[in-house]
């Protein structure tokens, strides 16, 4: 543990850089408060990978030293037909980490969403059998993972394969080739970039049941010598669930296990929905409602300065945690890009990053900061 003195000082760096801005060189940015504890990371889209776009790269460079991409390498965006491979998108994207000297994230190889019908069908539209399926998506990861080999320093192998009560998600993957779909996966991707840190990604992990299954996923494929290097942890979270509690009891089962953990797609949903949901399941969603849309004229101080104190509880718990955590990743940049203006419910607006619409800090996380930062124990 870090003595008081360096407790304090974290508090104080994460201050100065708060009040700094972005227009002073000689200030310290964001990742620099957390350069020896793990990286800060954000996702970005389309519009972000302009070439043109000076502002987001001052804005990563400044603050950022790792990227994610939010769609750009997902399997409907490079590999939409049978025969035909779109790299141009991702090709920016990893020129663009390797211009800002990033650590850079493949996101992702195996997934159940956001991958065409005709990956799982032959020509009848009719489910593939395992072998079929098994060497199309081992045909996939050698063409993406190793046009990329020794640039992506990290991928998420396999995205989302169980459900919140612990059981395998009966995903086409599942249905044509069993679990084994997710150590094929894992060992071609081995086979393919060496180099490369190899990871599973999920949301809900706080869940006993979910992290629990993952474990034992974890626990099979290193006992058969199937390599994985970390766990991410989607942050999808709210205002006040789940708990920190139940985060950290997930950040030491992995850690347990000798992994590394990631805080991936990080964000504070303070919007309501119909069934109170979080996570990431892209497939939950509803139709609008008044009810459902409160923040329609703006965000009210009460919640402002909930999201300052949330996000710093989290950074606290992700701080006491820095041996083991190794990356923590923003899902966006700034409130105007996020995905959640749009998921559970279409049409609304979000406020859950970090940065607003200017890319600046959120005054309400400074005054969050200065009101803990004479505190006593604050930091574990």
């Amino acid at each position: 543990m870090k003595s008081a003195l360096l407790k304090r000082s974290f508090l104080v760096g994460l201050i100065f850089i708060l009040l700094s801005g972005f227009s002073t060189n000689d200030r310290l940015g964001f990742k620099e408060v957390f350069i020896e504890d793990f990286y800060i990371g954000s996702a970005l889209s389309l519009r972000n990978i302009n070439v043109d776009n000076n502002k987001v790269k001052q804005v990563l460079s400044k603050n950022f030293n790792s990227i994610s991409p939010e769609n750009l390498l997902k399997w409907q965006s490079v590999h939409p037909r049978p025969d035909t491979y779109v790299f141009e998108s991702a090709d920016r994207y990893v020129e663009l980490g390797e211009q800002l000297d990033m650590f850079i994230i493949g996101h992702t190889l195996v997934w159940h969403n956001q991958t065409p019908s005709w990956v799982f069908e032959n020509s009848n539209g009719e489910l593939l059998d395992e072998k079929v399926l098994n060497k199309r998506m081992e045909g996939h990861i050698e063409t993406v993972m190793g046009r990329y080999k020794g640039r992506i320093h990290g991928w998420d192998v396999v995205n989302e394969a169980f459900t919140d009560d612990g059981e395998y998600r009966k995903s086409n993957w599942y249905n044509a080739i069993g679990k084994d779909f997710i150590k094929q996966a894992f060992k071609k991707a081995k086979e393919v970039d060496g180099g490369a840190e190899l990871y599973y990604n999920d949301y809900n992990l706080w869940k006993p049941q979910k992290i629990d299954a993952v474990i034992e996923m974890v626990k099979e494929m290193q006992a058969e010598g199937v390599h994985i290097d970390g766990v991410g942890m989607q942050g999808h979270y709210g205002l006040a669930t789940p708990t920190l509690a139940q985060i950290e009891a997930s950040i030491k089962k992995i850690a347990d296990q000798g992994l590394k953990v990631m805080i991936t797609e990080l964000d504070i949903d303070v919007l309501p929905n119909p069934t109170n949901r979080r996570g990431a399941d892209i497939d939950d969603n509803f139709d609008y409602e008044p009810q459902y849309d409160p923040l329609k004229k703006g965000i009210p101080e009460e919640i402002k300065q909930k999201l300052a104190k949330r996000y710093f509880e989290l950074f606290q718990l992700f701080q006491k945690y820095r041996t083991d955590i190794s990356r923590v990743t923003f899902w966006g940049i700034r409130d105007q890009d996020s995905w959640l203006n749009n998921w559970p419910i279409v049409g609304r607006t979000a406020y859950p990053l970090v940065f607003e619409k200017d890319y600046a800090i959120k005054e309400e996380v400074i005054k969050q900061i200065e009101v803990l930062k004479d505190q006593d124990g604050v930091m574990p």
